[in-house]
Formats: C-alpha cells, sequence, structure tokens
C-alpha cells in the first residue's frame, strides 16, 4: 500500500513534467515561500518564577501553474513542522502536516470547466496522547494516510474565489494505528484501509485585504454516499500581514469535523510572526 501511495505522488510529478514537455514553450508560473518562526525563554535564578521554554516552526509552500491553450494544471504542496518544550517536559510537535493537491482542468472558454484531481495528505513525525499515563503513540508518518481522487466541474464565482464540485473516491490507509482512523468498530475484522465513494466539495479563497494584508482559505467537504447526513469538513484559514520584506505575521485556524474521528470539531490555532522568503 505505501509503494502504491508514494507511486500516486511520484505520478503527480511526471504528469507535470510531461506537461511541460508536451509544449515546452508554454510558461509556467511558480510560488515557492518558505518560513521559519522562532520564540525562546530562559530563567536563570529568577525569584518571581517562571519556566525556560522554546518554539519554532518551519513553513514551506508551493504552487506550479501551467495554462495552455485548453488546459490548466496546477499542482500545490504545504509543508510544516514544528515543536515546544517549555521546562523539564520534552519537546513536543506543535505543527506537522504534508499535503499535496494536483489540479488538471479542460477549458471550455466559459466560468464551467471539467477537472480531475489528486489530493495527498499526512504527517512527518509520530503523534502522541500526552492526556495518556503513560503516554502512548497513536499515529506516525503514513499512518494515517490521507487520498481523494475526484472529478467533476469547477466555477470561478468571482476574481480570487473558484469552487469545484464532483465525484470523489477517497482512501484512508493505516497500518500500526488502525483505529480511529481507517477500522470499522463493527466488524470482527480490523481493517487497515478504508474506501469510500462520496461528493466533494472544494473552494479556494484568496483575498488582498490591504496593501500589506493577505487572506487565503480552502474549505473541504466530503459526504460519503452510504451516510450523506455526515459530512467531513476541513477548513483552513490563514492571514498575513507584512510587516518589512522578510518579516511576516500569520495567523493560521484550522477546523476540522469527521465523525470516524471524533463526535466533536477539531480546532488548531496558531499565530505566529518570523522570517519568510520567497525562492522563486
Amino acid at each position: 500500500m505505501k509503494l502504491k501511495i508514494m507511486g500516486i505522488l511520484v505520478l503527480i510529478g511526471l504528469f507535470n513534467g510531461l506537461e511541460a514537455e508536451d509544449d515546452f514553450g508554454a510558461a509556467w508560473n511558480k510560488s515557492v515561500l518558505g518560513g521559519i518562526n522562532l520564540t525562546q525563554t530562559g530563567f536563570d535564578n529568577w525569584v518571581a518564577g517562571g519556566e525556560s521554554a522554546y518554539a519554532w516552526q518551519m513553513n514551506l509552500n508551493y504552487k506550479f501553474v501551467q495554462t495552455l491553450e485548453k488546459t490548466t494544471w496546477a499542482t500545490s504542496g504545504r509543508f510544516a513542522y514544528g515543536a515546544s518544550k517549555t521546562g523539564q517536559a520534552d519537546q513536543r510537535k506543535s505543527a506537522d502536516e504534508i499535503k499535496v493537491e494536483s489540479v488538471l482542468t479542460y477549458l471550455l472558454g466559459s466560468a464551467i470547466n471539467p477537472f480531475v484531481a489528486v489530493t495527498a495528505e499526512t504527517q512527518f513525525a509520530p503523534g502522541y496522547d500526552y492526556n495518556a499515563a503513560p503516554v502512548i503513540q497513536i499515529s506516525a508518518h503514513m499512518d494515517p494516510g490521507y487520498f481523494r481522487e475526484s472529478f467533476g466541474f469547477g466555477f470561478d464565482v468571482r476574481e480570487g474565489v473558484n469552487t469545484r464540485l464532483g465525484l470523489a473516491l477517497k482512501q484512508t490507509t493505516t497500518t500500526d494505528y488502525p483505529a480511529p482512523y481507517a477500522d470499522d468498530a463493527a466488524t470482527v475484522e480490523v481493517e487497515t484501509l478504508r474506501n469510500e465513494i462520496g461528493a466533494e466539495s472544494v473552494t479556494d479563497i484568496s483575498i488582498k485585504i490591504s496593501k500589506t494584508a493577505f487572506y487565503s482559505s480552502k474549505l473541504e467537504l466530503f459526504s460519503a454516499f452510504k451516510a450523506l447526513d455526515e459530512t467531513d469538513v476541513n477548513w483552513d484559514n490563514t492571514i498575513t500581514a507584512k510587516i518589512s520584506e522578510h518579516v511576516n505575521m500569520n495567523l493560521n485556524i484550522k477546523l476540522i469535523y469527521d465523525k470516524d474521528l471524533s463526535v466533536k470539531r477539531q480546532i488548531k490555532q496558531a499565530m505566529a510572526l518570523g522570517l519568510n522568503y520567497t525562492f522563486i
């Protein structure tokens, strides 16, 4: 299964390479942005009290878009990893994300165009439940891994706002941690792969708030046909404010709802001030 998954990721890159070879003269619109955020506090004989602490996070975002006469091929990715440590406690990760998306759109010359898309998502490092005693590991790289293949129609709602609707296949793969990610509790057998078919909606928003502030959002909805009353939600929002040429402030709020994982919504919020560098 892992070889199959890696094959999907390789194919994404190969398809982009083949598209470039088919029309070498076509221009690519490329964007690669990396950043690092660091915070540190130290105490030595500080009578007012306090604990030494540090936190760091690295981010890399890229997007490659090639528009030909009849097609647009867009591949984007987000990679993030960070950790923090307070006092005598062990270092714990505070951010961990790998996400790649590739969308091929056939241009009909209108605001509505057919598309096919592939999305892959996982994490870099093991995850732990620190509320358990003793601490237990609950996830790892590619464990779980999420994959979606979809096709349908995309809509240009307005400048900076587009959405796509279609039929989607979704796979959740695990190795050592089938529950709650892939295992069906209603069966005796322990499943390490969950296949679902359903309807998918993805909405991307990119809005310039001011000369120095930018808002981006991706709302992903998936409803399996066997449970249309249960919709998986993945909503990622980021506000970036440019303070100087290489210094940005970022506020990220991510909301996830997946009844298979938790009956309550999950929220992650992070605010950071750090260095950013645009490679291309």
